[in-house]
């Protein structure tokens, strides 16, 4: 395998795995995924794409093998570098929004950042800029629960884009959204992996959002079923 930004090898999951009820989640996936794609993980419900994502992100850890992000070994990180690592260099959105109900848009955006130290002028253009670009800078000093899902969904994009990770990872991030706000949403996310370089992995299960995918990755009970550049 050549040298790529993100690689897992030999990597395994098993949930209870000292009991009868032991289940196998992922089984030897070997990937690799360069700098700047826009990658896409698909499967049937239960082919273990959440659970590839979240041992990416150090958001759970794996029963053996290795993650190499930007030639850091996430597997082989503590807990406390975990945190840095996904505070500063991975973005998360979820299917769930996972807004912060009590601050506003603006807020929200600018979370991450805060938390990496950054200036309150810094923050603020930042913000302001990726809001711009998806399309929801009249929205900003509204709380979460006065936005529409894919309202909600773009603020979540913007936080994860925000603060200049060098990997989104966005587990089914249309999920919740109607058919015409998650292919706004895909456009939206494909536009910021080509203006802003981040290298981009979803998963889903939607065909319309599969299409957009320049690197297609399918799996099937754990296991890697198809790897495929599409451009």
């Amino acid at each position: 395998m050549d040298s790529s930004f993100l690689e897992t090898r030999q990597l395994c999951k098993i949930f209870a795995p000292h009991q009868a009820a032991a289940v196998q989640a992922l089984a030897d996936i070997d990937l690799a995924i360069h700098r700047g794609e826009f990658a896409v993980l698909s499967g049937p419900s239960g082919s273990g794409k959440t659970t590839l994502l979240n041992i990416i992100g150090g958001l759970d850890g794996a029963s053996s093998g290795t993650v190499i992000l930007d030639g850091i070994t996430v597997t082989e990180l503590a807990e406390k570098e975990l945190s840095r690592l996904r505070r500063d260099h991975i973005g998360f959105v979820f299917q769930a929004y996972n807004l912060i109900p009590v601050l506003t848009a603006r807020e929200n955006i600018e979370y991450v950042m805060r938390l990496q130290g950054r200036s309150h002028e810094e923050c603020r253009r930042r913000g302001e800029e990726v809001a711009a670009k998806l399309d929801i800078g009249a929205l900003l000093d509204k709380l979460p629960n006065q936005l529409s899902g894919g309202q909600q969904q773009r603020v979540a994009v913007a936080r994860a884009v925000a603060g200049k990770p060098k990997l989104i990872l966005a587990d089914e991030p249309t999920a919740n959204l109607d058919s015409k706000s998650a292919a706004n949403l895909m456009d939206m996310m494909q536009q910021l992996n080509e203006d802003e370089g981040i290298t981009i992995v979803f998963s889903s299960h939607d065909p319309q959002v599969i299409s957009k995918a320049k690197h297609s990755i399918v799996l099937r009970d754990g296991k890697v079923a198809a790897n495929e550049h599409l451009a």
